[in-house]
């Protein structure tokens, strides 16, 4: 994969990751202009403690990708110059 490719993608995953992760206990979550023009039942879905650890769970997993991406680089730094045979 090209190296800045993989950065972006890197970088990519950290920040959509912390957004996830505090987006949903943020007040921009319960006052935001897209909520109030749902249906009740589905806004008290949205808005309920374990929807938000769903989303802030799915944060943590994208964080782990990121880093999981850093330390795959750092273990093999001569992974493409050695192609399979």
């Amino acid at each position: 994969m090209n190296k800045t490719l993989r950065v972006i993608l890197i970088v990519l995953c950290l920040e959509m990751g912390a957004f996830l992760l505090y987006l949903p206990w943020s007040n921009f979550w319960e006052q935001n202009y897209f909520l109030v023009h749902l249906p009740q039942a589905l806004r008290m879905f949205l808005l309920h403690s374990s929807f938000r650890g769903i989303v802030s769970g799915i944060g943590v997993l994208d964080i782990l990708v990121g880093i999981s991406m850093i330390q795959t680089k750092a273990a093999s730094p001569n992974a493409s110059a050695n192609p399979p045979a």
